[in-house]
């Protein structure tokens, strides 16, 4: 059984966003996989770097507040190369003060079967 698209960002977020579990994070990738985020500036080659390098990503601090799962938005786009896709996202934190902070990132995945090969996360 092949995974869609849609499949293989939801385990993504699941493993990501919102377990925040960095084996199941890179587990998610192929042994040669890699990780960007080209405005940080930021490169994790293979599955060990990337598992260490969202340990240490997951230490920074973040928006302050909660994520709001429910609030939080995401649509994928489809392109001509049937093994990339885009994801364009609006996360949604909700904070201490009853504020609300959307942060809105692109991520653009390649896929080898079932797995990323490549992940660009442009995110500030």
């Amino acid at each position: 059984m092949t995974l869609t698209h849609q499949q293989i960002f939801e385990r993504y977020l699941h493993a990501g966003a919102f377990t925040r579990n960095p084996d199941a994070f890179a587990e998610m990738f192929t042994e040669d996989g890699v990780y960007e985020a080209p405005l940080m500036p930021l490169r994790l080659d293979g599955r060990e770097a990337i598992r260490a390098g969202i340990v240490a990503l997951q230490a920074l601090p973040g928006p302050e507040g909660t994520l709001n799962i429910a609030e939080s938005r995401y649509v994928l786009h489809d392109t001509a190369d049937p093994d990339t896709f885009m994801a364009e996202i609006d996360t949604v934190f909700d904070g201490p003060a009853g504020g609300r902070t959307t942060m809105a990132l692109m991520q653009i995945f390649r896929v080898r079967g079932e797995r990323i090969a490549v992940l660009r996360d442009y995110f500030r």
